[in-house]
């Protein structure tokens, strides 16, 4: 299968035993079901990798790559380590079957893990202007993104345009769970190892950044928390303005990057989050909830494109996820639905109560308030001379309110936790919606027109002009 390349790391293993390794930073990789489990242990000192070590269980071709993997990025800058991938430790080898290359994936796997555990603990490094981080979540906008920013288009003032650009990228481990659907999942494992080999096709040193016990405690929880308490919340902004973002340019802090680019549509002007070029493509609304002094770091390549341009870049530089399609789902239910993760995580299952229309008369049953949202029309269960919707939830009643769709309008909507840094001129309340104009006034929105369906617990997003200028929480009326 392999040359002596093979027999010589697998009959001499470099780096064996991590045990008494000091400071070590691991990452690891495998386990159930496949059997197979490796832990790489890595060292930093002065942004050099200087000790490499692993401990691996099963095949004998995992052993191999652990010792090949070592021996690659051993007393090596932590850049030229994050080169590092599955295709470069099976060349290692002289080559693996496709039947063995999972151990080469795995390995890379751990090691990946383990520099980017590493260089998130290391101390911070002084800022270069034109040094990137890019986030990559294998798909093709950060992977178009990623190339933009490769390119140098556009070069920063500090670097003379035809002068190769310093950029790295990284991808963050967000949910692991083994309910989910790993493909279709946008923080996965498999997204990272997607992400990985986009980036060293690239050219690019790769982290994986493990973020899993910050996204569970700071959105998660407060989804679960919002659900049970009959809210509708948007658990993408949270992410987006406590950590994700964050938590990426804290790893900027340690590589010297300057700046963190990602593949949102968005475009940013005069120290304020601009709207996108492309209309039906704009993020902003996700990114609302940015600080400022978040936002002065950040770069959007893709704010002037639309997503057929974005395709077509990506094919005319045969990145694979030229065609792939756009996640739909929360990352965190990809493959599963909203009620099964509330059943799972927060212990929200079936409780019966009433459906009841706004005079209080009993029209029917549902299964539990927490599976609807204001505004919904589809799964009510109830019929009747027109289309229902639903106006309300109350979670300690238990019941869900519904009619007809002139009872959802409404032109005055109350917020809490506002943040304004300008005086806006119009209001996003959902994210698939058109701005209304509006204006502010201490905790209410008072809407030049009606809107169907405020939900309590989303975000409503403030604009002046094409500027987001501040967000706040739907209050329950």
């Amino acid at each position: 299968m392999a040359d002596e390349r093979f027999a010589e790391h697998l009959e001499r293993p470099a780096g064996r035993g991590i045990e008494g390794a000091a400071a070590a930073h691991v990452g690891a990789a495998g386990g159930a079901p496949c059997g197979d489990l490796v832990t790489v242990g890595i060292v930093l000192e002065h942004g050099c990798v200087a000790t490499a070590r692993f401990e691996a269980a099963g095949c004998g071709a995992l052993t191999a790559a652990a010792s090949a993997a070592v021996t690659l990025v051993e007393h090596r800058d932590v850049l030229d380590a994050a080169r590092v991938g599955a295709h470069a430790i099976a060349d290692e080898l002289g080559g693996l079957t496709a039947g063995k290359f999972h151990a080469a994936d795995l390995v890379a796997d751990a090691l990946h893990r383990a520099l980017g555990d590493a260089v998130r603990a290391a101390p911070p490094r002084e800022l270069v202007a034109d040094r990137t981080l890019v986030a990559m979540s294998g798909g093709v906008d950060s992977a178009v993104a990623a190339l933009l920013c490769a390119r140098g288009k556009p070069p920063p003032a500090s670097r003379p345009a035809g002068e190769p650009p310093r950029v790295a990228a990284v991808t963050l481990e967000l949910w692991r769970d083994p309910a989910n659907d790993a493909e279709s999942s946008c923080c996965s494992a498999s997204a990272v190892r997607c992400a990985r080999a986009l980036a060293h096709r690239l050219g690019l040193p790769h982290f994986t950044l493990d973020l899993r016990a910050e996204f569970r405690a700071g959105v998660v929880e407060p989804y679960l928390v919002d659900h049970a308490a009959g809210l509708t919340p948007n658990p993408c902004v949270r992410c987006n303005g406590h950590v994700r973002l964050d938590g990426m340019l804290e790893l900027g802090d340690r590589l010297g990057a300057a700046t963190l680019a990602t593949g949102h549509y968005a475009r940013t002007r005069d120290g304020l989050l601009r709207l996108a070029a492309d209309p039906a493509k704009d993020q902003t609304y996700m990114l609302a909830a940015v600080a400022p002094r978040t936002l002065g770091r950040l770069r959007f390549p893709l704010g002037e494109l639309t997503k057929p341009q974005v395709r077509a870049l990506a094919r005319e530089h045969d990145l694979p996820v030229a065609d792939k399609r756009d996640s739909q789902d929360l990352c965190f239910l990809a493959g599963t639905g909203r009620t099964a993760f509330l059943a799972r995580h927060a212990n929200l299952r079936e409780r019966p109560g009433d459906i009841v229309d706004r005079a209080g008369r009993r029209l029917g049953r549902h299964r539990g308030h927490h599976q609807f949202t204001v505004g919904q029309r589809r799964g009510i269960g109830v019929a009747g001379p027109e289309p229902l919707y639903v106006l309300a939830t109350d979670a300690d009643a238990n019941t869900v309110t519904v009619g007809p769709r002139d009872q959802l309008a409404t032109q005055t909507v109350r917020v809490r936790d506002a943040s304004v840094h300008a005086i806006p001129d119009a209001v996003k309340l959902r994210y698939a919606t058109r701005a209304v104009p509006c204006r502010l006034k201490e905790d209410v929105l008072h809407l030049d027109e009606p809107f169907d369906g405020a939900a309590p617990g989303q975000t409503a997003v403030f604009l002046a002009g094409d500027a987001v200028v501040g967000c706040a929480t739907i209050a329950a009326p």
